[in-house]
């Protein structure tokens, strides 16, 4: 499966510190803010995996103090904060082999601003623990500060949620993610599980979009009201409860204490209307009675009765096909964007463009070859054609090269002679016709009689 330009820069990594200074216990995050209101504008909760399975609606347990991508004179706004990374984080990172964090040692390790960007005017956002035993899906508020075990999708359509949420998307996660740590848990890894993952086409659907998001909403409701009247429920025990359930086995003790306070029946009628309104996005009801209700539907099961794995096996089957089929419409130049408004560069223009700042976006062409001088009585030189040089790896040295290859040619130029300049067949180069878009609504491309030239 090849990655897909419409679920382009919607995923991320959780931040890394990279000095326990950064992170603050609640009664120390108390006595700052009671000392000087502001320094709340800096500090976050900051959540991972344990606290997302324990619960995240209950009293947070750790925050962080992050200045973003501040420079150092910025930060002097907050005084008691910047004292303290000085004294807890820099002789640390004075000792870092990573020049860039001795020094910036006042910046988070990695404090994605991608992210932060992709989630701009977003009240909420999905998250999910990068390894675990269980694949669930939810939302946090937009406040909270996600660290590495963490995989966020800035998105906060419900109907997201629930596709995420659904058998067909676990299925495809499972087997797309590998497995990882001590007890050999699934992984999720966002550019195989997420990136290549074809969603169905709910623009088309709006009524069975509302019913998707509106079960995902109760989902998401649902788990979070039972933790907070019970402390002591986490996730994974109303999940393997409900694979118990799944599998008619005998509950234990424990267990049924589990089954009375999460109200775990509720969960799996949930579960159950939320996998079968996706397969009916897909049009592929016809695979609901041997998946609907069985167990496995949120961690591997490897014995599986035979109509349900040979459902699986199908499921899987068309969404590889799926993939394919979408990633030829890109090729086309047809995008189904999962935020469109963010992501379709001709809606939002460079807003559309997280991963590329202005700063980022020096569009100048230093490998361009450069007119040879004509010389009186001298035939001049013919200039070598550049080499092909390969495809970046980011959006903001793709953009730079596409740019380098129009300043190179005096006149207009096809689409395929774009192509031809960048070696390799990665899935990546797919984008350039969307690259020559989001130039042109930037103002430094234009098409000429159906070629492209600097704008």
């Amino acid at each position: 499966a090849s990655p897909l330009l419409a679920n382009d820069s919607c995923s991320f990594l959780g931040s890394k510190v990279y000095g326990m200074g950064f992170v603050l216990t609640p009664a120390e995050r108390d006595a700052l803010v009671a000392r000087e209101p502001r320094n709340a504008e800096r500090i976050f909760p900051y959540l991972g995996g344990e606290e997302v399975n324990t619960s995240p609606t209950q009293t947070f347990d750790r925050y962080v103090i992050s200045f973003g991508q501040m420079y150092l004179e910025e930060t002097e706004r907050w005084p008691d904060l910047l004292r303290i990374i000085r004294e807890k984080v820099k002789p640390e990172r004075d000792q870092n082999r990573n020049q860039i964090f001795r020094d910036r040692w006042w910046v988070i390790g990695h404090p994605r601003p991608q992210f932060r960007s992709a989630a701009n005017g977003l009240v909420r956002y999905i998250a999910t623990i990068e390894t675990s035993r269980h694949k669930f899906f939810g939302f946090l508020g937009i406040g909270v500060m996600p660290d590495s075990t963490l995989v966020t999708v800035a998105a906060d359509d419900a109907s997201l949620l629930g596709v995420l949420s659904s058998r067909a998307h676990i299925a495809w996660a499972l087997q797309a993610g590998g497995r990882l740590g001590v007890g050999n848990d699934p992984r999720y890894n966002k550019t195989r599980c997420f990136e290549p993952f074809p969603f169905p086409n709910l623009a088309d659907q709006p009524a069975l979009a509302a019913q998707i998001a509106a079960t995902a909403e109760e989902l998401d409701a649902h788990r979070k009201r039972q933790q907070v009247a019970h402390a002591t429920l986490t996730l994974t025990d109303m999940y393997n409860v409900l694979d118990a359930l799944r599998l008619g086995r005998a509950l234990t003790a424990k267990e049924k204490i589990t089954h009375t306070n999460g109200l775990v029946s509720v969960l799996a009628e949930l579960h159950d209307r939320i996998d079968a309104l996706v397969l009916q996005a897909y049009g592929w009801a016809d695979l609901a009675p041997a998946l609907g209700g069985q167990p496995g539907g949120t961690l591997p099961w490897p014995e599986k009765p035979a109509a349900q794995a040979a459902a699986e096996e199908e499921l899987l089957v068309r969404l590889v096909a799926l993939n394919a089929e979408r990633a030829a419409e890109e090729a086309r130049g047809t995008v189904r964007w999962l935020r469109p408004e963010f992501q379709n560069p001709l809606l939002r223009g460079a807003a559309a463009l997280p991963v590329a700042t202005q700063d980022e976006l020096d569009l100048g062409a230093p490998d361009a070859p450069v007119p040879a001088k004509k010389t009186p009585g001298k035939a001049a030189k013919p200039v070598a054609a550049p080499p092909k040089r390969p495809w970046p790896n980011t959006l903001p040295e793709q953009m730079r090269g596409v740019a380098g290859v129009l300043t190179a040619n005096a006149r207009p130029i096809a689409l395929e002679v774009i192509e031809a300049a960048f070696t390799g067949r990665g899935p990546g180069k797919r984008r350039i016709p969307q690259i020559l878009d989001a130039l042109a609504a930037l103002g430094r491309a234009r098409v000429v009689n159906g070629l492209w030239t600097l704008g």
